[in-house]
Protein backbone atom coordinates (compact mmCIF):
# COMPACT_ATOMS: atom_id res chain seq x y z
CA UNK A 1 0.00 0.00 0.00
CA UNK A 2 1.20 3.22 -0.88
CA UNK A 3 -0.12 6.24 0.96
CA UNK A 4 -0.99 9.17 -1.27
CA UNK A 5 -2.29 11.66 1.03
CA UNK A 6 -3.36 12.27 4.51
CA UNK A 7 -5.53 14.83 6.17
CA UNK A 8 -6.63 15.25 10.10
CA UNK A 9 -10.56 15.16 10.19
CA UNK A 10 -12.08 15.65 13.51
CA UNK A 11 -9.15 14.25 15.05
CA UNK A 12 -8.95 11.45 13.12
CA UNK A 13 -7.29 10.79 9.65
CA UNK A 14 -8.77 10.52 6.15
CA UNK A 15 -6.07 8.78 4.28
CA UNK A 16 -5.50 7.40 0.76
CA UNK A 17 -3.85 5.06 -0.95
CA UNK A 18 -2.45 3.01 -3.89
CA UNK A 19 -1.91 -0.92 -4.41
CA UNK A 20 -2.01 -3.10 -6.90
CA UNK A 21 -5.23 -5.31 -7.04
CA UNK A 22 -4.89 -8.93 -7.89
CA UNK A 23 -8.29 -9.05 -8.81
CA UNK A 24 -9.00 -6.45 -10.84
CA UNK A 25 -5.24 -6.54 -12.81
CA UNK A 26 -4.06 -3.25 -11.88
CA UNK A 27 -3.40 -0.18 -9.68
CA UNK A 28 -6.19 1.28 -7.93
CA UNK A 29 -6.92 3.75 -5.67
CA UNK A 30 -9.07 3.65 -2.09
CA UNK A 31 -9.61 5.72 1.19
CA UNK A 32 -10.03 5.30 4.46
CA UNK A 33 -11.23 7.17 7.71
CA UNK A 34 -9.73 6.10 11.08
CA UNK A 35 -11.14 7.36 13.89
CA UNK A 36 -9.44 8.88 16.91
CA UNK A 37 -9.66 5.40 18.88
CA UNK A 38 -7.66 4.14 16.06
CA UNK A 39 -4.87 6.12 16.61
CA UNK A 40 -2.33 7.20 19.09
CA UNK A 41 -0.90 5.97 22.20
CA UNK A 42 -3.69 4.39 23.47
CA UNK A 43 -4.66 2.96 19.59
CA UNK A 44 -7.00 0.00 19.33
CA UNK A 45 -8.52 -1.73 16.16
CA UNK A 46 -11.66 -0.47 15.45
CA UNK A 47 -14.57 -1.71 13.00
CA UNK A 48 -15.20 -0.81 9.81
CA UNK A 49 -18.12 0.69 6.92
CA UNK A 50 -17.31 -0.57 3.51
CA UNK A 51 -19.31 2.20 1.66
CA UNK A 52 -19.66 1.62 -2.07
CA UNK A 53 -20.26 4.50 -4.34
CA UNK A 54 -22.43 5.40 -7.35
CA UNK A 55 -22.13 5.71 -11.00
CA UNK A 56 -19.04 7.88 -11.85
CA UNK A 57 -18.06 7.88 -8.70
CA UNK A 58 -14.72 7.60 -7.24
CA UNK A 59 -13.08 7.07 -3.97
CA UNK A 60 -13.44 10.77 -3.19
CA UNK A 61 -17.04 11.67 -3.71
CA UNK A 62 -18.50 10.21 -0.50
CA UNK A 63 -15.20 11.37 2.06
CA UNK A 64 -15.64 14.91 0.62
CA UNK A 65 -19.56 15.26 0.22
CA UNK A 66 -21.48 13.09 2.51
CA UNK A 67 -20.56 14.26 5.81
CA UNK A 68 -19.44 10.80 7.59
CA UNK A 69 -16.43 11.37 9.36
CA UNK A 70 -17.95 13.56 12.33
CA UNK A 71 -20.14 10.96 13.85
CA UNK A 72 -18.09 8.13 12.83
CA UNK A 73 -14.79 9.55 14.83
CA UNK A 74 -17.68 10.17 17.43
CA UNK A 75 -18.63 6.49 17.30
CA UNK A 76 -14.91 5.09 16.86
CA UNK A 77 -16.33 3.71 13.12
CA UNK A 78 -13.54 3.53 10.45
CA UNK A 79 -14.82 3.67 6.76
CA UNK A 80 -13.13 2.14 3.63
CA UNK A 81 -14.56 3.41 0.15
CA UNK A 82 -12.73 1.74 -2.62
CA UNK A 83 -13.07 3.10 -6.79
CA UNK A 84 -16.20 1.74 -8.76
CA UNK A 85 -14.35 0.55 -11.33
CA UNK A 86 -10.76 -0.65 -12.72
CA UNK A 87 -9.24 2.18 -13.90
CA UNK A 88 -6.37 2.55 -16.97
CA UNK A 89 -6.79 -1.02 -18.52
CA UNK A 90 -7.04 0.33 -21.93
CA UNK A 91 -10.27 -1.66 -22.77
CA UNK A 92 -12.28 -0.76 -25.92
CA UNK A 93 -15.04 1.35 -25.18
CA UNK A 94 -14.36 1.55 -21.04
CA UNK A 95 -14.91 5.65 -21.31
CA UNK A 96 -17.51 5.62 -23.85
CA UNK A 97 -20.80 6.18 -21.90
CA UNK A 98 -20.92 7.05 -17.77
CA UNK A 99 -23.09 3.65 -17.14
CA UNK A 100 -20.73 1.32 -18.30
CA UNK A 101 -16.60 0.35 -17.64
CA UNK A 102 -15.07 3.28 -15.93
CA UNK A 103 -16.45 3.94 -13.38
CA UNK A 104 -19.20 1.90 -13.14
CA UNK A 105 -18.07 -1.69 -12.44
CA UNK A 106 -21.29 -2.55 -11.09
CA UNK A 107 -19.61 -4.35 -8.09
CA UNK A 108 -20.28 -8.27 -10.29
CA UNK A 109 -17.45 -10.40 -11.65
CA UNK A 110 -17.77 -10.08 -15.17
CA UNK A 111 -17.37 -13.10 -17.46
CA UNK A 112 -16.96 -11.58 -21.20
CA UNK A 113 -14.12 -10.55 -22.90
CA UNK A 114 -12.39 -8.02 -22.93
CA UNK A 115 -14.13 -7.27 -19.38
CA UNK A 116 -13.52 -11.01 -17.52
CA UNK A 117 -9.69 -10.10 -16.48
CA UNK A 118 -10.20 -6.79 -15.18
CA UNK A 119 -14.17 -5.75 -14.06
CA UNK A 120 -14.36 -8.36 -10.88
CA UNK A 121 -15.22 -5.73 -8.75
CA UNK A 122 -17.74 -8.04 -6.59
CA UNK A 123 -14.05 -10.12 -5.38
CA UNK A 124 -12.39 -6.77 -5.15
CA UNK A 125 -14.95 -5.11 -2.69
CA UNK A 126 -15.74 -8.25 -0.92
CA UNK A 127 -12.62 -10.43 -0.71
CA UNK A 128 -9.47 -8.25 -1.51
CA UNK A 129 -10.31 -4.73 -0.05
CA UNK A 130 -11.13 -6.03 3.51
CA UNK A 131 -8.47 -8.36 3.02
CA UNK A 132 -5.93 -5.25 2.39
CA UNK A 133 -6.84 -3.21 5.21
CA UNK A 134 -7.56 -5.35 7.73
CA UNK A 135 -3.59 -6.99 7.48
CA UNK A 136 -2.09 -3.40 7.21
CA UNK A 137 -4.45 -0.84 9.54
CA UNK A 138 -5.99 -1.13 13.02
CA UNK A 139 -9.17 -2.80 11.66
CA UNK A 140 -11.60 -5.65 12.80
CA UNK A 141 -13.05 -8.01 11.02
CA UNK A 142 -16.28 -6.60 12.44
CA UNK A 143 -17.57 -5.39 8.90
CA UNK A 144 -20.70 -3.76 7.98
CA UNK A 145 -21.67 -2.74 4.66
CA UNK A 146 -23.73 0.39 2.72
CA UNK A 147 -23.79 2.17 -0.62
CA UNK A 148 -25.35 4.67 -2.68
CA UNK A 149 -27.72 3.89 -6.12
CA UNK A 150 -25.18 1.33 -7.83
CA UNK A 151 -22.98 0.97 -4.82
CA UNK A 152 -26.33 0.47 -2.81
CA UNK A 153 -27.08 -2.47 -4.87
CA UNK A 154 -23.42 -3.49 -4.49
CA UNK A 155 -24.09 -3.21 -1.08
CA UNK A 156 -27.20 -5.62 -1.07
CA UNK A 157 -25.97 -8.03 -3.08
CA UNK A 158 -22.42 -8.37 -1.11
CA UNK A 159 -24.39 -8.97 2.08
CA UNK A 160 -27.19 -11.57 0.73
CA UNK A 161 -24.57 -13.68 -0.81
CA UNK A 162 -21.79 -13.63 1.86
CA UNK A 163 -23.89 -14.91 5.20
CA UNK A 164 -21.59 -13.96 8.11
CA UNK A 165 -19.56 -11.98 6.53
CA UNK A 166 -21.34 -8.58 7.45
CA UNK A 167 -22.90 -7.61 10.76
CA UNK A 168 -25.36 -5.19 8.78
CA UNK A 169 -26.49 -3.62 5.99
CA UNK A 170 -27.92 -0.46 4.24
CA UNK A 171 -28.15 1.69 0.98
CA UNK A 172 -29.36 4.83 -0.29
CA UNK A 173 -31.79 4.80 -3.30
CA UNK A 174 -30.00 1.10 -4.38
CA UNK A 175 -30.86 -0.05 -7.92
CA UNK A 176 -33.03 -3.13 -6.12
CA UNK A 177 -34.02 -4.90 -9.33
CA UNK A 178 -31.23 -4.46 -11.41
CA UNK A 179 -32.09 -7.09 -14.19
CA UNK A 180 -35.58 -5.27 -14.50
CA UNK A 181 -34.02 -1.83 -15.78
CA UNK A 182 -32.03 0.13 -18.11
CA UNK A 183 -28.42 0.50 -15.98
CA UNK A 184 -28.42 -2.75 -15.02
CA UNK A 185 -29.61 -4.93 -18.07
CA UNK A 186 -26.85 -2.35 -19.80
CA UNK A 187 -24.34 -3.44 -17.69
CA UNK A 188 -25.21 -7.04 -17.14
CA UNK A 189 -25.30 -7.92 -20.63
CA UNK A 190 -22.08 -6.53 -21.42
CA UNK A 191 -20.16 -7.68 -18.49
CA UNK A 192 -22.15 -11.39 -18.07
CA UNK A 193 -23.57 -11.74 -21.49
CA UNK A 194 -27.24 -12.23 -23.45
CA UNK A 195 -27.69 -15.41 -20.88
CA UNK A 196 -30.54 -13.57 -18.33
CA UNK A 197 -30.44 -16.87 -16.43
CA UNK A 198 -26.79 -15.70 -15.37
CA UNK A 199 -27.56 -12.02 -14.33
CA UNK A 200 -29.63 -13.41 -10.96
CA UNK A 201 -27.60 -13.96 -8.82
CA UNK A 202 -26.63 -10.32 -8.94
CA UNK A 203 -30.00 -8.70 -8.48
CA UNK A 204 -30.94 -8.51 -4.82
CA UNK A 205 -34.48 -8.59 -5.05
CA UNK A 206 -34.19 -11.81 -6.64
CA UNK A 207 -31.71 -13.23 -4.14
CA UNK A 208 -34.03 -12.28 -1.30
CA UNK A 209 -36.60 -14.88 -1.34
CA UNK A 210 -33.10 -17.84 -0.94
CA UNK A 211 -30.97 -15.33 1.49
CA UNK A 212 -29.46 -18.36 3.96
CA UNK A 213 -29.12 -14.73 6.60
CA UNK A 214 -31.91 -12.29 7.04
CA UNK A 215 -29.98 -9.11 7.66
CA UNK A 216 -32.62 -6.34 8.40
CA UNK A 217 -32.14 -4.08 5.22
CA UNK A 218 -32.08 -0.09 5.85
CA UNK A 219 -32.92 1.53 2.76
CA UNK A 220 -33.80 5.25 2.05
CA UNK A 221 -35.10 6.90 -1.06
CA UNK A 222 -36.24 10.12 -2.09
CA UNK A 223 -39.37 10.96 -3.80
CA UNK A 224 -37.76 13.11 -5.77
CA UNK A 225 -35.46 11.35 -7.22
CA UNK A 226 -35.33 11.62 -11.21
CA UNK A 227 -34.49 8.21 -11.37
CA UNK A 228 -36.79 6.18 -9.31
CA UNK A 229 -39.47 5.02 -11.26
CA UNK A 230 -37.18 3.90 -14.31
CA UNK A 231 -34.18 2.80 -12.53
CA UNK A 232 -34.21 2.07 -8.65
CA UNK A 233 -37.56 0.08 -8.19
CA UNK A 234 -37.56 -0.09 -4.63
CA UNK A 235 -41.18 -1.53 -4.29
CA UNK A 236 -39.84 -4.78 -5.88
CA UNK A 237 -37.37 -5.22 -3.24
CA UNK A 238 -40.22 -4.27 -1.03
CA UNK A 239 -42.21 -6.70 -1.96
CA UNK A 240 -40.19 -9.57 -2.11
CA UNK A 241 -39.20 -8.97 1.34
CA UNK A 242 -42.70 -8.63 2.35
CA UNK A 243 -43.29 -12.56 0.78
CA UNK A 244 -40.63 -14.35 2.66
CA UNK A 245 -40.53 -11.67 6.11
CA UNK A 246 -37.08 -10.67 5.58
CA UNK A 247 -37.28 -7.14 7.49
CA UNK A 248 -37.14 -4.01 5.44
CA UNK A 249 -37.32 -0.24 6.50
CA UNK A 250 -37.74 1.27 3.79
CA UNK A 251 -37.98 5.05 4.10
CA UNK A 252 -39.18 7.25 1.57
CA UNK A 253 -37.94 10.82 2.16
CA UNK A 254 -40.52 13.33 0.47
CA UNK A 255 -38.88 15.95 -1.54
CA UNK A 256 -35.36 14.29 -1.45
CA UNK A 257 -33.63 13.64 -4.58
CA UNK A 258 -30.69 11.33 -5.65
CA UNK A 259 -27.62 13.67 -4.78
CA UNK A 260 -25.15 13.55 -1.85
CA UNK A 261 -27.46 16.42 -0.28
CA UNK A 262 -29.78 13.62 0.40
CA UNK A 263 -27.00 11.19 1.68
CA UNK A 264 -25.58 14.02 4.12
CA UNK A 265 -29.14 14.50 5.30
CA UNK A 266 -29.69 11.04 6.77
CA UNK A 267 -25.62 9.94 7.00
CA UNK A 268 -25.58 9.66 10.67
CA UNK A 269 -29.07 7.28 11.50
CA UNK A 270 -26.91 4.50 9.10
CA UNK A 271 -23.92 5.14 11.00
CA UNK A 272 -25.88 4.74 14.11
CA UNK A 273 -27.55 1.86 12.42
CA UNK A 274 -24.13 0.06 11.43
CA UNK A 275 -22.54 0.92 15.22
CA UNK A 276 -25.41 -0.84 17.18
CA UNK A 277 -24.50 -3.99 15.07
CA UNK A 278 -21.36 -3.50 15.39
CA UNK A 279 -21.54 -3.07 19.27
CA UNK A 280 -20.52 0.48 19.34
CA UNK A 281 -23.28 1.58 20.78
CA UNK A 282 -26.76 0.42 22.67
CA UNK A 283 -29.11 -1.44 20.54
Amino acid sequence: MELLSTNVCFNGEHRRYRHRSAALDCEMEFAVFLPPAALGAESRKVPVLYWLSGLTCTDQNFMQKAGAMRRAAQLGLAIVCPDTSPRGVNLPGEDESYDFGSGAGFYINATQQPWAPHYRMYDYVVKEIPQVVESNLPITEQRSISGHSMGGHGALIAALKNPGRYQSVSAFAPIAHPTACPWGQKAFKGYLGDDTSTWEEWDATLLIPTARERLPLLVDQGTADNFLDEQLNPDALLDACEKVHHHIDLRMHRGYDHSYFFIASFIDEHLDHHARALGLMPG
